[in-house]
């Protein structure tokens, strides 16, 4: 049960909306569709780390967007390097190093960052199995 302010209910801030997945139709990922080759940009390996969303069988072994590594084109961007960082707090051990086709599809962060930051879900914690979307 909620409180009533006078204005209203109570909201609370900074908690992720949860949306239950619809079970009868197949979720459609977020592609980069900008059509560029990213051989030669840089990426972020990582410890094997499975999709948080419930049901999916997809385990990255770089830092990914909606199952697409994240490529930058310098190895010190800044981004990059935070991304890498964060990676590191949480025990993902990550590397950088140069992306190659042969490791799987991958985005620009600059493309996926103007697109919003689409993600397949994310994990509010790690023995929580609900379905988070990022809005």
């Amino acid at each position: 049960m909620g409180t009533m302010e006078p204005d209203g209910p109570t909201t609370i801030i900074g908690e992720p909306m949860i949306d239950e997945p619809d079970l009868d139709q197949e979720e459609e990922l977020w592609t980069d569709d900008s059509g560029e080759d990213y051989t030669g940009w840089f990426c972020v390996r990582t410890d094997p780390w499975p999709c948080p969303a419930a049901g999916c069988e997809f385990v990255a072994t770089h830092l990914t967007a909606a199952h697409l590594i994240i490529v930058w084109p310098e190895n010190d961007d800044p981004s990059l390097l935070r991304h890498a960082a964060a990676a590191r707090d949480i025990g993902r051990n990550p590397k950088i190093e140069q992306y190659e086709k042969g490791l799987g599809p991958a985005c620009s962060y600059y493309q996926w960052d103007a697109a919003g930051n689409p993600v397949h879900a994310v994990r509010k914690n790690s023995g929580d199995d609900a379905f988070y979307k990022k809005k």
